[in-house]
């Protein structure tokens, strides 16, 4: 009976004894693995960093970051070595993420990011306080951070082409220094509130969105001087449009204008208009031109088309009104105009 307990005890002890140098050697292997991954990580670093460095370029005294064409899904941590750009200009890379140690640049003043696959845009970006050119076009980003408010250089922001954006936050009206805007091929319905009080905002394209309408605050964009909005549902503009005194460009093509409305005859420092495919109610015939030059060079529903169309509303109306002070009260209206 003794002997069965000594040998019994004798087994476990040595069963313990390698249960315990397997799990150690099991512990070094896991050691060695992860040694080796991390030595594969800072290997990869260094290539990358390397491969990065490769794409630095100075332009005009400027740091810049240039990658085009080639596939970059994400930027490695080692880019942070590099935290003296000054602009990244990183095209059709396939980039899915905007890193979100974005915010350690400090020195940006140019993020270009455009025909990527960008998804989303971090709230770090609202750390750059120098950036001034923001570009995110032609990607797939759906909401933008009310972080980016507080980039308070921010010139120029481009959106376009992402296909789902259809709000601002609020907050974008505090980019006291923004004058250029592209919100092209959204899913906008109505000119954000945050765009409507924007003060300096001197160009925006809100071309290819669904709008139906403007509202009657447009008026607010004061510094305003180019309005693209072709391609939309547009059906009527509202008569405050004519307090815009800085407007110099207007597009309104293929939307579904049927009048043009008398105010703009008033606003003189328009420059160019285009309400070329509109289902307008009148048709109006230019007059001819003083010179083969001038016809050649005029736009068929531009400024001087609006000037006409303008000048033949006024001139219906007035038929009307008088038609119906002298006619007889006896007489069919529909004969009238007739």
């Amino acid at each position: 009976m003794t002997e069965n307990v000594v040998c019994t005890g004798a087994v476990n002890a040595v069963k313990e004894v390698w249960e315990k140098r397997i799990k150690k050697h099991n512990e070094d292997l896991k050691r060695e693995k992860e040694f080796q991954h991390k030595l594969v990580r800072i290997w990869e670093e260094r290539v990358s960093l390397t491969k990065l460095k490769e794409k630095v370029t100075r332009e005009d005294g400027r740091v810049i970051l240039k990658i085009e064409k080639e596939e970059w899904k994400s930027l490695p941590s080692s880019l942070l070595k590099l935290n003296q750009l000054q602009e990244w200009q990183i095209h059709r890379t396939g980039l899915l993420k905007i890193p979100e140690f974005i915010g350690r640049f400090q020195n940006l003043i140019v993020l270009d990011l455009s025909r990527n696959i960008i998804s989303e845009i971090p709230r770090g970006i609202g750390l750059l306080t120098r950036l001034q050119e923001l570009i995110l076009s032609y990607n797939k980003i759906k909401t933008v951070p009310k972080e980016l408010s507080n980039c308070a250089s921010l010139e120029k922001l481009e959106l376009a082409v992402n296909r789902d954006i259809c709000d601002l936050p609020q907050e974008l009206s505090s980019l006291l220094k923004l004058t250029h805007l592209d919100l092209s091929m959204n899913q906008f319905t109505t000119i954000p509130p945050a765009v409507l009080n924007m003060p300096a905002l001197e160009w925006l394209d809100m071309g290819s969105n669904r709008l139906e309408q403007l509202p009657d605050a447009i008026e607010r964009m004061k510094s305003l001087h180019t309005l693209w909005l072709q391609r939309n549902q547009i059906t009527c503009l509202p008569e405050t449009i004519s307090n815009m005194k800085n407007l110099g460009t207007i597009v309104l093509s293929n939307n579904k204008l049927q009048d043009i409305p008398l105010c703009m005859g008033e606003m003189e420092n328009l420059r160019f208009v285009n309400f070329r495919d509109n289902p307008l109610k009148l048709e109006v015939t230019l007059p001819p031109s003083e010179s083969v030059d001038e016809e050649e060079e005029r736009e068929l529903f531009g400024l001087q088309f609006m000037y006409t169309y303008i000048q033949e509303s006024r001139r219906k109306a007035d038929d009307e009104v008088n038609c119906l002070i002298t006619s007889p009260t006896s007489i069919n209206t529909d004969e009238c105009n007739s």
